[in-house]
């Protein structure tokens, strides 16, 4: 099987160094394929120069194509079996035009939750769109999704050998959304310290809460990635997954980045259907389900009661069931193999 997985215009490099979904993502697939022992080709310009020596790679982006017929001409005479692309471009009439010139499926995941796709964009056979948890699949029915765990993976952040044990860590990005605040109140009812890992998008909701940021029991240590990454996941005791009561979490890393180190997972839960609930299970973590009218205390309280209970699991156990459950090899199978 020839697979091409294609970039997009952004702001980050394919993969990128720390911070990124659908970025890593297409990384994922691409060395889940390769792994499959599928040729991998990856398309486009912002894929990190420094994978040429180890991976055929083109520049062309096929909603450009328009502007050489030989370079259509090109792409088709590659013939690809299957293109794996971000979620809007099947529905980007450019991009679309090329690919129903050529013999291949496409397939993408739903990593945002508002998107509107075009009616046709889907035949759930040849172009197929896959979601992470049933609120997802429910909110794009229309669409024929598939559920299917994404895995995410970074470039250089091979999993260490699972560590019991260590402080408590928050990944993610620092914003409203993500609500890192009720991590920090559930650590300090805990009496735990607790790591915070990622970029600071909010600095106004980092203030509003400055007291909780700047509290002694809180290390924030910013924007990670490589070794660096690896180390703190496989150090963590248990990782903290909070969001905001309204917010749809369409595909989290963190889940298959936690459970491949080893470290379990408490998760936060306003809402039913949710990716918490599809990535976890009683021996990977605890998934922390509330009422929006919850105060946050009361979520700080559930997640230190979780944080308790979550002290007796074994490191090695968490991490054997998240390799094989966000497996990229599997999840490339999977993302391959055409319904029945």
């Amino acid at each position: 099987m020839l697979v091409g997985v294609c970039d997009f215009p952004g702001d980050y490099p394919f993969p990128p160094p720390g911070y990124g979904g659908i970025e890593r993502w297409l990384w994922a697939v691409a060395v889940g394929a390769r792994a499959a022992e599928a040729d991998v080709h990856l398309l486009g310009p912002q894929w990190r120069p420094e994978l040429a020596t180890e991976w055929e790679m083109r520049l062309v982006r096929l909603e450009d194509m328009s502007l050489g017929r030989q370079q259509a001409r090109n792409v088709r005479n590659t013939g690809y079996d299957l293109l794996v692309v971000g979620h809007e471009y099947p529905s980007l009439p450019a991009w679309r035009a090329v690919w129903e010139s050529l013999d291949a499926d496409v397939a993408t995941f739903q990593h945002w939750p508002y998107f509107q796709h075009q009616p046709d964009a889907f035949d759930g056979v040849h172009s197929r769109l896959y979601c992470y948890s049933d609120q997802m699949c429910d909110r794009y029915a229309e669409h024929q999704p598939i559920p299917e765990l994404a895995v995410h993976v970074g470039l250089g952040e091979a999993e260490l050998p699972a560590q019991d044990g260590g402080a408590l860590l928050w990944m993610g990005r620092i914003d409203q959304q993500k609500a890192p605040h009720l991590a920090i109140r559930a650590a300090a009812l805990a009496g735990r310290e607790i790591i915070l890992a990622g970029p600071v998008f909010d600095h106004d909701y980092v203030q509003a809460h400055s007291a909780d940021f700047g509290a002694e029991h809180v290390t924030m240590v910013g924007e990670v990635g490589g070794d660096t990454k690896s180390r703190l996941l496989a150090e963590a005791g248990t990782l903290i997954y909070t969001c905001a009561r309204e917010y749809i979490e369409a595909g989290a890393a963190t889940f298959g980045e936690a459970l491949r180190a080893g470290t379990p997972v408490v998760a936060l839960a306003w809402q039913s259907g949710t990716c918490a609930a599809a990535a976890l299970c009683a021996r990977t973590g605890v998934v922390v389900q509330l009422d929006r009218d919850d105060d946050d205390e009361t979520a700080a309280k559930a997640l230190a009661d979780a944080i308790e209970q979550m002290e007796p699991a074994r490191a090695a156990e968490v991490q054997e069931i998240g390799l094989a459950r966000f497996d990229p090899a599997r999840h490339f199978r999977a993302l391959a193999t055409r319904p029945c």
